[in-house]
């Protein structure tokens, strides 16, 4: 069995700080063995990543939409943002990417897509983020795993991990995959794993943005 962390910030997002370095390490140290990198609107440090990094790295971009962020995985190149989500999904799609849907009913972002922007490209949606470290309200992931059952979505976890002691808080555990298609067939009998990070990361993540922007 292998782990994935499916959602992972680094410096390239602008409101984090965590070095490509301290990402292989913590990596490392939680028994990871793949790492999705989803950086705010860039793909640039998950490309650098896929490079240097003994972990498997899957890039990924959190993309922010006209309705709200949705994230692509197994990505080549940039997708830019304030799209809508449906023509987001389009060129996640054209390059033959996997659309994965974060916090989905976080009712404390104002980042999550909207409902009904989440049904009108359901059909699209290849994986649903059940597990969320960041949401602070638990019974907004237990919301998403009852969403992803009644639709019969696939479910994914992520730490969302802004900095590197969050990374792996919450992974899917699934037999080894070496191919898209090989991970979304194992990805339906995975174990999803996870644990919350708590108020204090999320006024870290305000300070990384505040200080970039100085």
């Amino acid at each position: 069995m292998v782990r994935i962390d499916m959602h992972v910030h680094t410096e390239y997002s602008p409101d984090c700080a965590t070095t490509l370095q301290e990402v292989i390490n913590t990596a490392r140290a939680m028994h990871l063995d793949y790492v999705a990198i989803t950086d705010h609107n860039r793909v640039e440090g998950a490309l650098r990543l896929r490079e240097m990094a003994p972990q498997k790295i899957i890039v990924g971009e959190e993309i922010k939409t006209t309705g709200g962020e949705v994230i692509g995985l197994f990505l080549e190149k940039y997708i830019p943002p304030r799209l809508s989500p449906e023509d987001t999904v389009a060129k996640i799609k054209e390059q033959g990417g996997l659309v994965y849907i974060p916090h989905p009913f976080d009712r404390l972002r104002k980042s999550p897509l909207k409902a009904e922007k989440l049904l009108s490209i359901l059909s699209q949606v290849d994986i649903l983020e059940v597990q969320n470290s960041r949401c602070l309200l638990r019974a907004d992931n237990q919301r998403a795993e009852t969403f992803a059952v009644q639709h019969q979505l696939l479910r994914g976890a992520g730490s969302d991990g802004h900095i590197a002691a969050e990374i792996g808080a919450s992974f899917v555990e699934m037999s080894p995959f070496e191919s898209k298609e090989q991970f979304l067939q194992n990805l339906q009998t995975g174990r999803v794993v996870g644990r919350y990070s708590g108020v204090l990361v999320h006024f870290v993540s305000t300070w990384n943005k505040f200080r970039k922007k100085r």
